[in-house]
């Protein structure tokens, strides 16, 4: 890496320190003004562009249709389903007053005591309730389900402590809510959402993760089950993902939504949610990213392709340029995005550096030289090879190399967080090795209290039950109860 950038932490040194360095010298986002929110910026916001493309084609492709629900909501409809209210009631922002007046000394203004809300308002801190609250004016009848709605919006959950998209106050997602008129079709959406997330976690991410279901303990509230798709980053913690719900009939109850079935009998609908948010970012940063900046998947990259040139004077660039645009044609035509950065305002070797720290998969440079010789420099950015090539044909070997980049970069991922599963049957050694990072597949016994002891004690917790894990009875590694599954612990973020 040119020594212009060489200014990042290194991620054995201090990797939340890397982490926090990264995301903003990449110029993906920045602290806002505003306690706890973040400012998305450009190059960012246009990889959460890309993931909301696919995922959104994803979901349309199984019948979800998009809407919008208002962001505030009445006070009271949280009220009315308990367990939901109780585990969302420390983080809701409330809105109480809907007018500001000029303070006596006319240097600032102050609440206005007369424009108090008749109700408080909530800021949405997910949308259950309101969205229930409107189905029950949608569905009547049997044929009006099933009912597949999603909606692209911010929430806002009062965290303590922030971190720039992996937990801030205000963050962007997508959150699905379906209907549906038997319970076996409601619990099969919830699982088909959580394929949809693995599937774009690990072909388009680059991410493997592990599916599975929640603990009770650790279920969405107001959920019957939640399953989630759980990624190891680079230190050994655990990021949950991506999460869908199985919401039994609670939320139809809780809002009266109820449907004529086909015996002409009056039954609560059965719901689901699913969301993801742009805390995906942050776990494609810690994934593949390195000592020298991003590293992006070529599927989520906004810009795949970068071509420099390297000149002396115009006569040489004019040269280059009627080089390269023959190239630049065709990659995109092969759908591949271009930067061809041919403006005189920095040094080569600090481009060099720059899209190397914002993880552009491919660089192309091409001089005199090169030009003399029918070559072009290439460079991958998953393992900073470098070789020189032929112009000729260099579109379709470039396409073909970013499927290659693609693929490797989630082999390595799969390799490290495959090396990092280990089995455990003691305890006192857990508490040791989980310090150190991984995945532990334990022996539970299923009860909350064995749960509590394992997150005082090590700061670990339950991510999930795995699925695709062969279970056999055992003992729990902490109680020495029977069990009857193994349960994936780990520390998270």
């Amino acid at each position: 890496m040119a020594k212009e950038l060489d200014f990042l932490t290194k991620r054995s040194e201090d990797y939340s320190k890397w982490y926090n360095e990264l995301v903003v010298k990449a110029d993906l986002a920045e602290q806002a003004d505003v306690r706890g929110c973040m400012v998305i910026k450009p190059y960012g916001y246009a990889i959460w562009e890309k993931m909301q493309r696919v995922l959104d084609d994803k979901f349309k492709e199984t019948g979800v249709q998009n809407a919008y629900f208002p962001l505030l909501i009445p006070k009271s409809f949280l009220s009315r389903e308990a367990e939901h209210v109780e585990g969302f009631a420390k983080e809701c922002a409330v809105v109480t007053h809907y007018r500001l007046k000029t303070n006596e000394t006319h240097d600032g203004v102050v609440v206005d005591p007369t424009a108090r809300l008749d109700e408080e308002l909530i800021i949405r801190p997910t949308s259950e309730t309101i969205i229930w609250n409107t189905f029950k004016n949608w569905i009547h009848s049997y044929r009006d389900l099933p009912l597949l709605v999603n909606q692209w919006c911010n929430v806002m959950r009062w965290e303590m402590r922030t971190r720039l998209f992996l937990r801030t106050s205000e963050f962007l997602w997508q959150e699905g809510h379906t209907a549906h008129a038997t319970r076996e079709e409601a619990e099969n959406r919830a699982q088909q959402m959580l394929k949809v997330y693995a599937d774009f976690a690990e072909k388009y991410m680059a991410v493997p993760v592990v599916q599975g279901v929640k603990s009770e303990t650790e279920r969405f509230a107001g959920a019957l089950d939640t399953y989630t798709i759980e990624a190891m980053m680079q230190d050994g913690k655990a990021l949950q993902s991506g999460t869908s719900h199985f919401l039994g009939q609670n939320f139809g109850k809780a809002f009266e939504v109820q449907f004529l079935n086909k015996e002409n009998k009056p039954e609560y609908a059965w719901a689901t949610s699913w969301g993801v948010s742009t805390r995906l970012m942050g776990a494609l940063i810690m994934t593949h990213s390195d000592d020298n900046g991003l590293v992006l998947p070529p599927a989520l990259a906004p810009i795949q392709v970068v071509i420099v040139p390297i000149y002396k004077n115009q006569e040489q660039l004019d040269q280059v340029d009627a080089a390269i645009a023959p190239i630049v044609e065709q990659l995109n035509g092969f759908g591949i995005s271009v930067k061809y950065d041919n403006a005189d305002n920095k040094r080569p070797g600090f481009k060099f550096a720059d899209y190397e720290l914002k993880g552009v998969p491919v660089r192309l440079v091409l001089g005199a030289r090169d030009l003399e010789n029918g070559t072009v420099e290439v460079m991958r950015r998953d393992t900073l090879e470098k070789e020189s090539r032929s112009l000729e044909g260099i579109a379709e070997y470039v396409k073909n190399l970013l499927d290659d980049i693609q693929e490797n970069i989630f082999r390595k991922a799969k390799e490290y967080r495959d090396a990092h599963i280990y089995e455990c049957e003691n305890y006192e050694e857990f508490k040791e090795r989980v310090k150190d990072g991984g995945f532990f597949l334990c022996h539970w016994d299923g009860t909350a209290e064995t749960e509590a002891r394992i997150k005082e004690e090590t700061q670990a917790t339950i991510r999930c039950v795995p699925f695709g894990v062969e279970q056999t009875p055992g003992i729990d590694m902490v109680s020495g109860k029977p069990s009857v599954a193994r349960v994936l612990i780990a520390r998270s973020y």
